[in-house]
């Protein structure tokens, strides 16, 4: 019963990120919407249950890190961030904006609860690896996750980021691979087809699972059984949608959107809705 009602309670989360992230984007009537989207499910679980943080401290040494490799996905990671108390939400509504402390990609020189900075597609991924090796020579069993886009593995970066976080056994590192199917310029596999993703990243000798990237309890699972791989790096391919969840990009591979206010309006409404169907099953 108390995993049903975490799950619930994981629900809202989700709601509440993707509401909060469609408001904070219709602020500057523009943005990444599609890719934000798609990574609600695994920030809500991350930031609501597996995660080891403190807003109040949010460069703790002992906190588990996140890091937006595919970094257009950085309004999602803010909304998380504020929910969770990083900063006051009304910062979200200054995101782009001259002197704001939310840029498109997220940077950890501005932004409280950012690990590191991300913006050319792959190097996330090298950093990342970094991270995990270096809290390993400090003695500390600190988790690392980083965000990946299916586009993004375009990048030869990615795949040698994977072959030296195998190589050392990286096993405090999990990549979260959000295959949504679609990049900047169309379709995935019209652009770079990968083949079977699961397959390539096991290939390159770490723990894969493939799993529904929007259902709650198979990204915990996922994770748990992440958490138990000893000796080598995991990764789990998150299978979604881009755009799931805003009405007008659900579905269309949209990647930044650029829409009327009362568009974002209706958006936004739909969102409420389902987080109000959310809580009323707490």
């Amino acid at each position: 019963m108390q995993r049903e009602q975490r799950l619930k309670e994981l629900r809202v989360f989700a709601e509440e990120i993707r509401v909060a992230t469609l408001k904070e984007l219709k602020a500057i009537g523009f943005g990444h919407v599609g890719g934000s989207m798609s990574v609600v499910e695994a920030l809500a679980v991350l930031y609501g249950q597996v995660m080891r943080v403190d807003p109040q401290n949010p460069r703790w040494e002992e906190r588990d890190w996140m890091v937006m490799s595919k970094g257009h996905a950085g309004p999602a990671a803010y909304a998380t961030l504020a929910l969770k108390g990083y900063f006051p939400e009304e910062e979200l509504a200054t995101i782009n904006l001259p002197h704001t402390n939310l840029p498109s990609h997220t940077d950890r020189l501005k932004t409280p609860g950012i690990d590191l900075t991300t913006g050319s597609l792959g190097q996330g991924v090298s950093t990342a690896v970094g991270a995990a090796l270096g809290n390993r020579l400090d003695g500390r069993d600190n988790h690392v996750f980083v965000f990946v886009g299916d586009g993004e593995c375009d990048e030869g970066q990615v795949w040698e980021g994977a072959q030296f976080a195998a190589h050392y056994g990286l096993d405090h590192l999990i990549f979260l691979i959000d295959s949504n199917k679609y990049q900047l310029d169309g379709a995935v596999d019209d652009v770079m087809r990968h083949g079977d993703l699961a397959a390539k990243f096991a290939a390159f000798g770490l723990a894969t699972q493939s799993i529904d990237g929007h259902d709650l309890a198979a990204i915990w699972d996922a994770i748990d059984r992440a958490y138990a791989t000893k000796g080598q790096p995991s990764c789990i391919v998150l299978n979604t949608v881009k755009g799931r969840g805003c009405s007008f990009a659900d579905g269309t591979g949209a990647h930044s959107s650029q829409v009327a206010p009362e568009v974002w309006d209706e958006a936004i409404a739909h969102a409420e809705e389902r987080l109000a169907q959310a809580r009323a099953q707490l």
